[in-house]
């Protein structure tokens, strides 16, 4: 079957695009407002896109043309800290998906701990064992949409925190200790299975 999105439904392009791209890697975003009050949120319209310089990106939707916090926070100081999801704090991480008030701290509501980075404001996750501290590099708000539409954010990586646990020998990452988490469509959320290489040729 063909689907053409200038004419399907919102709700259905949204289904079928989160249904065949996955798994998607979970971007936690902290930031911090005007008022020094904490935010995080999780977005998986996230992943790397480059590491020369090394930078990521995250996308928020932007629903009844209205701006998420997270969105507001960076515009307004142009800095995010992305903190990885593991299987230890998924549901933290979904807690934080909930709509509440801008002067809600989530790191209170669902009883993490923040800490401070080194080079920006806003505050890491500490139960996280991977943080990314970045400074936005440019933004980009999708054009022709139909309810609201979505920001892209580009953020360059200023400093990485790993915790000792997942790290191994020559920089690489121990899957094993590290457990993340990608998320599928709906409320569906994957583990990291069967894992196989393929040498490039």
């Amino acid at each position: 079957m063909e689907f053409n999105p200038d004419t399907l439904e919102a709700s259905a392009i949204y289904k079928l695009l989160t249904s065949s791209i996955i798994p998607r890697p979970i971007g936690w975003i902290s930031t911090i407002d005007e008022n020094g009050i904490n935010n995080l949120a999780p977005f998986s319209y996230f992943n790397a896109v480059g590491d020369d310089p090394p930078n990521v990106m995250f996308s928020t939707v932007c629903g009844n043309n209205t701006n998420k916090d997270t969105l507001n926070n960076v515009l307004a100081n142009k800095q995010f800290v992305v903190n990885m999801v593991t299987e230890a704090l998924v549901e933290q991480m979904n807690a934080t998906s909930q709509a509440v008030p801008s002067n809600v701290d989530e790191f209170e509501l669902v009883g993490l701990t923040p800490i401070a980075s080194t080079k920006i404001k806003p505050m890491r996750v500490k139960e996280s064992p991977i943080t990314f501290e970045c400074e936005m590099v440019h933004h980009y708000f999708l054009e022709n949409h139909k309810q609201g539409g979505a920001c892209i954010v580009i953020g360059r990586i200023v400093m990485m925190h790993i915790d000792k646990s997942v790290l191994l020998d020559n920089y690489k990452i121990n899957m094993e200790t590290y457990k993340p988490v990608a998320r599928l469509a709906g409320s569906n959320y994957i583990k990291i299975g069967e894992m196989f290489s393929i040498k490039r040729s």
